[in-house]
């Protein structure tokens, strides 16, 4: 019996943009990792904001949005908060990257699964959520979005950590 070597094929080569999914208040690692990535495989990054008072009215991502609730006063509302976008400047000023932002309706992991396939993103970055209360609360009723993603998804998806839990100093011997 001969052993001849396994040959691995080459990867695919990730040509469609790095799609990262954006918050208000969000951490800043997230983005950062994303445009860090994205710079590095010479892709464009695009930031998506998804409203989740809103819904897609045609199913599409980009498309025409409907409030949840008509009472509301919403209806014209249909763009990433200022506020956000000017975090997003700051933030990608400056670095090696070319970047867009998009505004996509309803719930999160299927607004950003509909943009990834819409786009052809090569990949998809979510961060993790904050080891707090209401954090653990949303898991348990709504369900993760990274992992939502993770196990619907045929693009990799890289969750960023955003709050690890780092041991104490004192459990270090």
């Amino acid at each position: 019996m001969t052993d001849t070597p396994h040959r691995l094929e080459q990867p695919a080569r990730m040509t469609g943009p790095v799609l990262v999914g954006v918050v208000q208040g969000q951490r800043p690692v997230v983005v950062e990792q994303a445009a860090k990535l994205a710079a590095a495989a010479g892709l464009p990054l695009v930031c998506a904001h998804v409203d989740v008072t809103v819904y897609p009215v045609d199913g599409t991502t980009g498309g025409a949005a409907a409030p949840i609730d008509p009472d509301s006063g919403d209806a014209d509302v249909q763009d990433i908060p200022e506020q956000l976008r000017k975090d997003l400047e700051a933030r990608l000023s400056g670095l090696d990257v070319e970047w867009s932002a998009v505004f996509l309706a309803g719930e999160p992991a299927k607004a950003l699964a509909r943009e990834a396939n819409h786009s052809g993103a090569s990949m998809i970055v979510v961060g993790s959520r904050d080891h707090k209360l209401g954090s653990v609360i949303k898991e348990l009723t709504g369900g993760s979005i990274a992992r939502h993603l993770v196990h619907h998804q045929d693009r990799p998806v890289l969750v960023v950590p955003v709050d690890p839990r780092l041991p104490d100093d004192d459990d270090e011997d």
